[in-house]
Order: C-alpha cells, then sequence, then structure tokens
C-alpha cells in the first residue's frame, strides 16, 4: 500500500469519527429538546405559565447588571410613552 493510500485511509477514518460523533450529539440533543418540551407540558398542566418560565430561565443566564441596564432603559422608555 502507497502512502497516499494509507494517509488517504487514516484521514477517511478520522472523518468517519468526527460525523459519527456529530451525529450522535445531534440525536442526544434533540432527545435533551424533547424533554424539555415534556417538562414544560407538565408545568403547564400543573398551572404555571411556561412564557413566563421561559422569561425566567432566560433571564437566570444574564448577570444582574445587565438585567438592571435594561430594565431602566425600558423603564425610561415607558415614561417617555406616558406608560409608566
Amino acid at each position: 500500500m502507497s502512502d497516499i493510500t494509507a494517509s488517504s485511509l487514516v484521514a477517511a477514518d478520522e472523518l468517519r469519527q468526527f460525523i459519527e460523533r456529530f451525529e450522535q450529539l445531534d440525536a442526544e440533543k434533540k432527545d435533551v429538546s424533547e424533554q424539555q418540551k415534556e417538562l414544560m407540558a407538565e408545568a403547564k398542566g400543573r398551572g404555571y405559565d411556561t412564557k413566563v418560565m421561559r422569561k425566567v430561565i432566560a433571564l437566570r443566564k444574564r448577570s444582574a447588571d445587565d438585567i438592571a441596564e435594561e430594565e431602566s432603559i425600558l423603564e425610561l422608555y415607558k415614561s417617555a410613552l406616558g406608560m409608566g
């Protein structure tokens, strides 16, 4: 077997491994997404507002300073429009 052929086989093997690993992660991501949907359906069935829950989850990912700045600007805009 020539060096070029051997290198091609090694590269093809490595490429296949990357692709299969990506496909596995994609399948896991779909499973997690389905579990999240089921969880939200359960919460909704128990009377929780899932729209608000999603907002709370998004807020928990942000820094307190970032949230405070956004709320300050929101209040300013509402005041300017006579809403607050």
